[in-house]
């Protein structure tokens, strides 16, 4: 009778937000969670119930994975808001439930926090679970990615069937102690991967038994590496990425060619992924490469808007994530012709209040130390500390542009620079240059 009330009470107030235009992906599952906190536990499942979680890419690995199962003939329920916490996750759920608490459709698919897991679900109700990367994401929230680490393991008892990452140390200790089923994915060694660390945090510097070495690295820790004293290594993934072109945006995939939809490392890493997941739960190769090389779909990231006659290409760079953002540096160094690069935030994190700006310090903003790099303007609520941290990776002063007012961003952009422009801000200034571009299309700016 309770779970039926919170049930019928999670989908009324969903139709209210709607009504009233809101976004409603969280209020009402934060009213059904403070009725019961177990609400989630007495849900009656599907076959499949599919997690992703990590430091980062799980948004884009979730998105692949449901464009696959969709295209495969799944019906396939997931937060396409990327609302992932307890919260949204609750309201996703009970709304597509009836009111005896049966999940209606044959697929649950979720983009996890990772802090979350463990309240999501009981750990015997993930049938998969997709682990993209562990980094130092957060850490005002997260602490050390040990801790992250922690909660992800301590939220599984063996009866969930792993999808990992070989080429993140931090997931493939997994191995050494995790009772049930790993499937791992791996790329091998790309024409821009590098010998010796090109990055400021490199998060895991040691073997979990000893200390180990590297063969080679992608980003940050992320790569081959091997321990001399003990048998510690990545080894060779069930699924091996290989002959990455992000020119030409294409990756072989246990020797099938399959195009990216962006040409961003990080893309590979979570088609690869995606892969990996759909194949082990029986979609065949040939239904995957359909849905990856036929059905082809715009990247959620880097998405590209028109300003006047030029292009704007929004990277959206994770606050509190120097790895999010060395991807972003990384990819705008290397295109080319001269590039114009927009900085700045309004908030660190959405999920709390207090601002710690240390990670600032983690990101390899001397990479715009470069000629190709024509301006770099600086915006938002903290664009002072964004622009003091530039000045020291010395930064010359000439190439800074400080907006005050957000209204003058586009005339400046338009009538002070010639570049290509990157937009490499976070979700929420994303949203507001959005709206910037929309209002002046419509007449209204």
């Amino acid at each position: 009778m309770i779970r039926a009330l919170q049930i019928l009470v999670n989908k009324f107030l969903t139709f209210l937000c709607k009504v009233f235009h809101k976004n409603g992906t969280q209020f009402p599952g934060s009213i059904s969670y403070n009725m019961n906190q177990h609400i989630l536990e007495k849900i009656k499942y599907p076959k499949y119930v599919i997690g992703v979680t990590g430091s980062s890419g799980k948004g884009t690995t979730t998105n692949l994975i449901y464009n696959i199962l969709t295209d495969a003939g799944f019906d396939v329920v997931y937060n396409a808001s990327g609302s992932n916490g307890i919260r949204g996750i609750t309201t996703l759920i009970l709304n597509h439930c009836t009111i005896f608490g049966r999940f209606k459709h044959d697929v649950l698919l979720v983009e996890l926090d990772e802090r979350h897991l463990h309240l999501a679900f009981a750990k015997n109700k993930m049938t998969h679970l997709v682990l993209t990367n562990i980094t130092r994401d957060q850490p005002a929230r997260n602490g050390s990615p040990d801790l992250i680490y922690d909660a992800i393991y301590d939220a599984l008892d063996g009866s969930t069937t792993l999808i990992l990452n070989a080429d993140d140390p931090s997931l493939q200790k997994m191995r050494l102690t995790y009772k049930g089923k790993i499937i791992t994915y791996g790329i091998n060694k790309t024409k821009d991967s590098y010998l010796k660390k090109e990055f400021y945090s490199v998060d895991n510097a040691y073997c979990p038994n000893c200390e180990k070495k590297y063969s080679f690295y992608h980003y940050g820790h992320i790569g081959s590496y091997y321990c001399p004293n003990c048998s510690f290594k990545r080894g060779n993934p069930d699924y091996i990425g290989s002959s990455v072109n992000l020119e030409e945006k294409t990756l072989d995939i246990n020797q099938q060619t399959v195009t990216l939809n962006k040409n961003f490392l990080f893309t590979a890493y979570a088609t690869l992924a995606a892969y990996s997941l759909c194949n082990t739960i029986g979609v065949s190769e040939k239904d995957i490469l359909f849905s990856l090389n036929e059905r082809k779909r715009k990247s959620k990231r880097g998405q590209e808007l028109e300003i006047g006659k030029r292009t704007i290409t929004m990277l959206e760079s994770k606050n509190e994530n120097a790895l999010s953002y060395f991807q972003s540096l990384q990819y705008i160094i290397n295109e080319p012709n001269k590039k114009v690069v927009i900085l700045g935030f309004d908030n660190v994190s959405r999920r709390y209040k207090y601002n710690d700006l240390s990670w600032l310090w983690d990101v390899n903003f001397e990479l715009l130390n470069d000629e190709s790099i024509e301006k770099i303007v600086v915006i938002g609520r903290f664009k002072w500390d964004v622009l003091v941290r530039l000045k020291y990776a010395k930064i010359k002063k000439d190439k800074l542009m400080l907006i005050d007012d957000m209204k003058t961003l586009l005339p400046k952009l338009k009538n002070e620079t010639n570049g290509s422009i990157y937009s490499m801000v976070c979700f929420d200034m994303t949203e507001v240059i959005r709206n910037l571009i929309k209002e002046e299309a419509d007449g209204n700016y």
